[in-house]
């Protein structure tokens, strides 16, 4: 993965309580859609947005559109990895066809997708989503990264929180690829995954 940049958010309290909720509430989107993959195999993004986007925004009025939009995103990516790639453990074709699918479930400290839509940067200040509203944080680019961020397409801008309780974006120019095909698959902490019953 290419990241431009990495920024440590020098969230006050109220702040860092405010990306704490986004963060759990994120996990939710994302645990309400995992049980679709399951039983339905699909986890292509357009085919996934379709089948689950309505009911989601019903069932999570307090989340924003395109929030969604990203949650149905880091389903379909995580899903990617563990029902696709050569080497996981939890591979597809391993499951007799018609039957479900091992199911994922996201913890509290998954990563957060943002987007243009969600996250913004102008004159080097970032303004970001919450379900309390923007936040704003300066982030003091150098003038490489102020290039980089005006002149390339970003590809994934995501949120973590560190093992200091503090919170981080990361910023990626490249497409996130599966990892290579013979090598083998870690499956991130923040991902647990549940035998079909």
């Amino acid at each position: 993965m290419n990241f431009v940049a990495a920024f440590q958010l020098n969230a006050n309290e109220a702040q860092a309580a405010a990306l704490g909720q986004l963060q759990q509430a994120f996990a939710r989107l994302c645990n309400a859609i995992t049980p679709q993959v399951s039983q339905t195999r699909c986890w292509n993004r357009v085919a996934l947005h379709h089948m689950v986007y309505h009911q989601l925004r019903k069932d999570f009025p307090g989340m924003g559109s395109q929030m969604i939009c990203n949650a149905i995103y880091a389903v379909s990516r995580a899903a990617r990895v563990v029902y696709q790639h050569p080497r996981s453990p939890f591979r597809a074709d391993r499951y007799p066809a018609g039957s479900p699918l091992p199911r994922l479930q996201f913890g509290d400290d998954c990563p957060v997708y943002f987007d243009s839509h969600t996250l913004t940067i102008k004159d080097g200040r970032l303004s970001l989503y919450t379900m309390e509203g923007r936040l704003h944080f300066d982030l003091g680019l150098t003038p490489a990264q102020l290039q980089a961020f005006a002149n390339q397409k970003l590809r994934s801008i995501v949120m973590v929180r560190q093992a200091d309780g503090r919170f981080s974006l990361r910023f990626s120019l490249q497409a996130e690829p599966l990892p290579p095909p013979h090598q083998p698959v870690a499956m991130p902490d923040y991902l647990h995954i549940s035998e079909p019953v």
